[in-house]
C-alpha cells in the first residue's frame, strides 16, 4: 500500500496550521463585529437538493462527489457554502431577516487539479439574505478592508454592476442572446487585453463597430455615467448605473478610495444580478484575487420558490491566497508555537514541572515540556529550531530554592523567579 494523499487534497502541519487559524480568528471576529453570526451547515447533502435547478447548475455536477449510504439514498459532498445557506433559509421559517450568516468549511469538488485549484479546500463566506440596495453592499466594502487591514495585507477593491455591463453591451448594439458569451470574455480583458478580447469574440460575428463603442464605453468615468446615458432606452442599464451611483455616493461617504469602479468585471459566474467585486493585494504578493463578491437576488428566492422573494449578497474570502502571504510577510512562521520550553533535569523535577507548566498554561502562556530526557544541549539546539523563546532548566538546585532560571534565547540572558513571582514573568513576556 502506498501511503499518499488523495490527489487534490492535502494536510497542513503546525506551522501552516497556525497561521490558517490565525487568519481565521481574525475574520471570524471582524465578521462578528459587523453583526454576522456563525453557522455550520451539513458536509452531507441529499444529491437532488445541489442538483436543483437554481442551485449550482449543470456544469457545477460535473464535480460533484456523489454517494450512496446504506439505505441506498442518494447523497453527495456538498460543492459550496451557498446551497447549504439556501437550506438554512428554506429550512428555519422561523428566521427574521435580514439574516446574517458567516461559515468557514471545507467543501469538495471532483475538478481538474491545478496551482490553487484543489478538490478539497476551504470556502470562508459571508452572506445576508432579506436586504436590498446598496447601502448593505457599502457595508460589506467597509468590512472588507477592516478584514484585511487586520490581517496586514494592502488591498483594493475592483467592483462593478451586472445590470450595468448587461446593458451596455446592448446598448452598443449586440445581440441579447450574446451578452453571457460576451461578458464572461470582457471579464478577461484585464489579464488578455482588448485584443484578445476580440480574438475570442470572432466566432460570434460580432460587427466590429458594436465592439468599438463598446470598448469606448469601458473608458467613460463613473461621474459621467448619468449623462453619457441619459437619452438610453434600455432599463437594464438604467438601473445599473442608479445602483452604481448611489453606492458611489456610499464609499465616497465612507472614504474608501481603494474601491475602484472597474466597468468590465463581471466575475463571470451568470448568478449575479447587481453589484460585483473583487479583492487584489495591492503590493504584489499573490496576483490572483484574495476576495470577491457580488449580489444575487434570485438564487435564494427561486430555489426557495414559495411566493416570497430572498434578496441577497455575500462575499467569499480566498484563505489559500491569505496564508500564502502571511506566510510569506513572516519568515518566522515557527514563533507562536510555544512560549516556553520547560526541561526537567531529573525524575523528581518533574511533579514540578508539571505543577508550574500548569499555572503558566492558567495564565496564557503556551508551555511545552522535555518527557524523553534529552540532553540539555539538545534541548537547547532543538529550542533554537523551534524558535521557543523562553527555556527553564528545573533541577535539584530550583526545586530547592522555589526559583525558576529562566533563559531568553534571543538575547542569551538569564532572569530569576521565585516560583511565587511567575505572575511577574508572565507579565513580562505579553
Amino acid at each position: 500500500m502506498k501511503i499518499q494523499n488523495v490527489k487534490g487534497s492535502m494536510d497542513y502541519l503546525p506551522e501552516e496550521q497556525i497561521i490558517r487559524n490565525k487568519a481565521i480568528n481574525i475574520l471570524s471576529n471582524t465578521f462578528e463585529a459587523y453583526g454576522y453570526l456563525p453557522v455550520e451547515t451539513t458536509t452531507l447533502c441529499y444529491y437532488d437538493l445541489l442538483a436543483s435547478k437554481y442551485a449550482g447548475g449543470a456544469e457545477i455536477l460535473k464535480e460533484v462527489y456523489k454517494l450512496n449510504d446504506q439505505g441506498e439514498r442518494n447523497l453527495a459532498l456538498r460543492y459550496d457554502l451557498t446551497v447549504p445557506f439556501s437550506k438554512i433559509i428554506a429550512m428555519n421559517k422561523g428566521l427574521n431577516l435580514p439574516f446574517r450568516r458567516y461559515e468557514i468549511g471545507k467543501v469538495f469538488r471532483d475538478g481538474p487539479v491545478k496551482v490553487g485549484r484543489n478538490r478539497e479546500f476551504y470556502q470562508c463566506d459571508v452572506d445576508v439574505c432579506g436586504i436590498n440596495g446598496q447601502y448593505v453592499e457599502a457595508e460589506l466594502f467597509a468590512m472588507s478592508f477592516t478584514c484585511y487591514n487586520s490581517l496586514g495585507i494592502n488591498s483594493y477593491i475592483e467592483w462593478n454592476n451586472r445590470k450595468f455591463l448587461s446593458g451596455i453591451i446592448l446598448e452598443s448594439g449586440i445581440q441579447e442572446e450574446l451578452v453571457s458569451p460576451v461578458i464572461l470574455s470582457v471579464d478577461k480583458l484585464a489579464k488578455i487585453g482588448e485584443d484578445g478580447v476580440r480574438k475570442e469574440l470572432a466566432d460570434y460575428q460580432i460587427p466590429e463597430c458594436c465592439l468599438d463603442k463598446l470598448f469606448g464605453y469601458f473608458k467613460i468615468n463613473i461621474e459621467d455615467l448619468e449623462e453619457t446615458f441619459k437619452d438610453s432606452t434600455c432599463e437594464l442599464l438604467k438601473e445599473g448605473i442608479t445602483e452604481i451611483t448611489e453606492l458611489n455616493n456610499y464609499l465616497k461617504g465612507l472614504g474608501l478610495n481603494d474601491a475602484i469602479f472597474t466597468p468590465y468585471l463581471a466575475r463571470g459566474l451568470e448568478i449575479y444580478t447587481g453589484t460585483v467585486w473583487e479583492v487584489f493585494d495591492k503590493d504584489k504578493n499573490v496576483t490572483c484575487a484574495i476576495g470577491g463578491g457580488g449580489r444575487y437576488d434570485n438564487i435564494i428566492t427561486k430555489f426557495i420558490s414559495d411566493g416570497e422573494s430572498y434578496p441577497a449578497v455575500g462575499m467569499s474570502f480566498g484563505l489559500v491566497p491569505i496564508c500564502e502571504i502571511l506566510k510569506n510577510k513572516n519568515n518566522d512562521t515557527n514563533k507562536g508555537l510555544y512560549d516556553l520550553y520547560i526541561v526537567p533535569f531529573n525524575k523528581d523535577a518533574e511533579i514540578t514541572s508539571l505543577q508550574l507548566a500548569n499555572i503558566l498554561r492558567k495564565n496564557g502562556v503556551k508551555v511545552i515540556i522535555e518527557m524523553n530526557n534529552k540532553k540539555i544541549k539538545k534541548c537547547f539546539e532543538w529550542a533554537n529550531k523551534k524558535n521557543i523563546p523562553y527555556v527553564t532548566v528545573i533541577g535539584e538546585d530550583e526545586i530547592k530554592n522555589k526559583q525558576l532560571n529562566i533563559k531568553n534565547m534571543e538575547t542569551g540572558e538569564s532572569y530569576k523567579y521565585s516560583f511565587n513571582e511567575i505572575e511577574t514573568f508572565v507579565n513580562n513576556i505579553k
